[in-house]
């Protein structure tokens, strides 16, 4: 298959905003695609390369000046192929190797493969998009398109199976030890009230201001990932410990850990992350700073995987093996008022609310449903940063005025909802300008933009109506209350729930 048949696919998906319209053009693809590029054509079509981080950025692209070819004659496989020797070239020969691939594209392919390379293909085929249309070129349901992308982590890593052998390729991708699962995503819920008339009777939880973290156990040997699913096994030998001395067998158990202040309140989430963030005098760290995990789910245990079971059955379980002072505080009610004391007893011992959950719902790894809510009392959105404004007086020299953007799940890319400066430290301002600094795809005079990468948990007092932005709305008084660095901008929090907050549609 030639690139050009891709590039033409995305066009043609860009300029349609019906669903179910993108669904079958890039269905359609699939079906044309021979076995070995199937893969590829899913990432691309994503708006990624298998390869990861290849060392191309902005600046290199924007200097690369080769005459575009005049007629398409590029494969998907040399593409492929050329992508993956850039991955292992240095430097300058990457140079010359992209510079090789583009002096083979025609203009449009060219325009395709640099917006690929940055991050900016921006023609829709989001995840459920490209899911369903998965599922429809192969003849499987979606639901098991998506939970067999979810195990394995990657829709375009199921893809060749969903193609090649239909169910019985997806049967395949199910939980297995040793290889992170996608954590399972809360919606927002105002109080105790809205979420009992979701769920009905529901599990209550401590909503914990920590790391989150999942926890593998295999013949004794014991892997932590964390939310982003990085091997942090090396960070946290309390919990390595604390996982051996669990009874039983094999197990993978999901849980928060923190680190506590003398007197078992939190402390604050940058505590908890610097003993994440360091590598060297771990032995000291830990006697500072010990983390204490609190396990709130169990996926996997002697040999069968929990994550169908409902939640009743697998907190059951889990509150077999675990000791009780270390699960998440837990009460099931569809008492309201229960409930909300509940809360303000989580709050009051310094957390950051409670997590409601449906009894009855099993594990939706990487879903985000409402099956699992997430109660706070400070408005916060996890936002993705779009740009940055140089500071001037005590902050000149480093990026300050963030702009501010969520999700959009229907058009593609992210909707600007404000800017903010206000709760950035020193030590946070000389580390996001080096950050964005890195993700610079344009600027000028004031602006440095970037391609959204960071994500921030804003605080905020409320939304209003804003036609300054396209999204229609800005949020109100706006502050920095940390960096997620565990978070991608794929986690971004979605214009639908920035609406909801606000009360509906604006």
């Amino acid at each position: 298959m030639l690139l050009e048949r891709v590039v033409e696919t995305s066009r043609r998906v860009t300029e349609t905003s019906r669903r179910l319209e993108k669904i079958e053009l890039i269905a359609g693809l699939l079906r044309e695609a021979a076995p070995d590029e199937i893969e590829t054509v899913v990432a691309f079509l994503s708006g990624y390369v298998r390869q990861g981080k290849i060392g191309v950025g902005y600046g290199t692209l924007r200097d690369s000046g080769a005459a575009p070819a005049e007629a398409a004659a590029l494969a998907i496989g040399d593409v492929e192929a050329a992508l993956s020797e850039m991955a292992r070239a240095e430097p300058k020969r990457r140079r010359h190797l992209l510079e090789a691939l583009m002096a083979r594209a025609t203009a449009s392919e060219q325009a395709f493969l640099k917006a690929l390379l940055v991050g900016e293909v921006r023609q829709g085929a989001l995840e459920g998009v490209m899911m369903d249309a998965l599922a429809k070129a192969s003849g499987t349901r979606p639901e098991r398109v998506r939970r067999a992308a979810m195990m394995a982590g990657d829709v375009s890593r199921v893809a060749r199976a969903a193609m090649e052998e239909g169910d019985a390729g997806l049967a395949r991708f199910d939980v297995e030890l040793m290889r992170p699962v996608q954590p399972m995503l809360a919606r927002t819920a105002g109080d105790a009230a809205e979420a009992i008339a979701e769920l009905g009777r529901a599990a209550f939880e401590y909503k914990f201001d920590g790391a989150r973290i999942q926890v593998h156990r295999a013949s004794g040997d014991v892997r932590i990932f964390s939310r982003a699913l990085n091997d942090v096994t090396a960070a946290a030998p309390e919990i390595v410990e604390a996982a051996r001395a669990l009874p039983g067998g094999d197990l993978i158990v999901e849980g928060e850990t923190l680190c506590l202040a003398p007197d078992g309140r939190p402390q604050p989430f940058q505590v908890t992350a610097r003993r994440f963030g360091r590598k060297l005098e771990l032995e000291r760290m830990r006697a500072e700073l010990p983390l204490t995990p609190f396990w709130f789910d169990l996926l996997y245990a002697d040999g069968h995987s929990m994550m169908d079971e409902p939640q009743h059955r697998r907190f059951a379980a889990l509150a077999q093996l675990a000791p009780a002072e270390a699960l998440a505080p837990h009460l099931v009610t569809a008492n309201p008022e229960e409930a909300e004391e509940f809360i303000r007893q989580a709050l009051d011992r310094g957390h950051e609310g409670a997590m409601a959950k449906s009894l009855e719902a099993a594990y939706a790894a990487g879903a985000r449903g409402q099956s699992w809510l997430k109660i706070k009392r400070a408005h916060t959105l996890d936002l993705a940063i779009l740009a940055a404004e140089w500071g001037s007086g005590r902050r000149r020299g480093w990026l300050s005025n963030l702009h501010l953007g969520a999700r959009d799940t229907e058009k593609g890319g992210f909707a600007m909802l404000g800017k903010t400066f206000k709760g950035l430290t020193d030590e946070m301002l000389a580390w996001q300008t080096a950050e964005l600094l890195k993700a610079e795809i344009a600027r000028d005079a004031y602006t440095v933009y970037v391609e959204p990468r960071l994500v921030a948990e804003i605080a905020f007092n409320e939304i209003q109506v804003s036609p300054r932005y396209a999204s229609g709305m800005a949020l109100r008084f706006a502050r920095v209350k940390r960096y997620r660095r565990d978070k991608s901008a794929a986690d971004a929090d979605t214009l639908e729930t920035v609406r909801k907050i606000a009360g509906g549609p604006k």
